[in-house]
This record gives C-alpha cells, structure tokens and sequence, in this order.
C-alpha cells in the first residue's frame, strides 16, 4: 500500500535501479505515516561516510502526538540497507554520476519502507519528449475509446 509517492522523481530522472529500503523512525513518525502525513516532494538522499540518508521528508506530527517530545517534521532519517547494497550505490554515485532519488514510501508486511531510485537526470529536451509519449499515449487510448463506442 503506497503512503506517498514522489511523481516528480519521474519526471526529472530515467530511473534505471529501484532499492527497497527501511527508516529509522520515532513512534510519532510512524503513527503520522500510518496517517498518511508524509511527503516526498522536496526530499532527496545522500550517502555520509558509509550511511545513507533521507533529507528533506515532511512528515506532519499529529495534534495527539506526546506532549513531552518537541517532533521535527523535516528531520534527517538514517535509511537501512544491506552492506553490499551500500557499497554498490557508493560506486555509482560517486563514479558513474548517478543521482538517489527517493520515489515512494509504502507499507510492506507492516513495516514502513522506502522505495529509493538510482537515477540520472534528464535533460529538458528529454522531459519534452517524454511528454510528447505521454500525450500519445493518452490520445490513442481515446482514440480506441472512440471506435469501439462507434463500432456498438
């Protein structure tokens, strides 16, 4: 079950790998989560010293969040991968010029997951282009609409 999805991470970036990862998170994250609180849209992710880490995720305490815990909306959250994985990523980004972009945060067997792509950006000319698919895309389905409703 997808909680929040960062739409414009597509259109940005050619998304060539997709890493499911978990967050360390506080109880009130994971009830505002839960709540469906969180956004995506201005985060990112970068890798310190071996470690990788989500920026930049607003997850909105709720009203009934503890009263003696001041909550940080925008706070830095460690992501956790496997080792292996780490290392891989630290090879493409830092020698290939890929990018992490975070592109989903969603539920698995009850566990708050982050879906994060390995990515490179896209030129202008290449978010027109894929636009220009898109529209296609949209004018041939009602195209298709259209004749199968005159064929009846």
């Amino acid at each position: 079950m997808v909680i929040a999805e960062n739409k414009k991470a597509f259109h940005d970036y050619f998304i060539e790998e997709r890493f499911e990862t978990g967050m360390v998170l506080e109880g009130w994250e994971v009830k505002a989560i839960r709540a469906g609180r969180a956004n995506l849209k201005e985060s990112y992710v970068v890798l310190k010293q071996g470690e990788v880490y989500l920026i930049g995720c607003h997850i909105s305490p709720l009203p009934t969040a503890s009263t003696h815990i001041h909550p940080d909306p925008v706070r830095t959250r460690k992501l956790l991968l496997h080792a292996a994985e780490i290392s891989k990523l630290i090879g493409k980004v830092e020698r290939a010029g890929y990018t992490l972009v975070p592109l989903n945060m969603h539920l698995s067997k009850g566990r708050i997951k982050l879906e994060i792509g390995l990515a490179k950006g896209k030129k202008q000319h290449d978010k027109r282009a894929t636009e220009k698919e898109k529209e296609w895309k949209r004018e041939q389905s009602q195209l298709m609409k259209q004749t199968r409703n005159h064929g009846e």
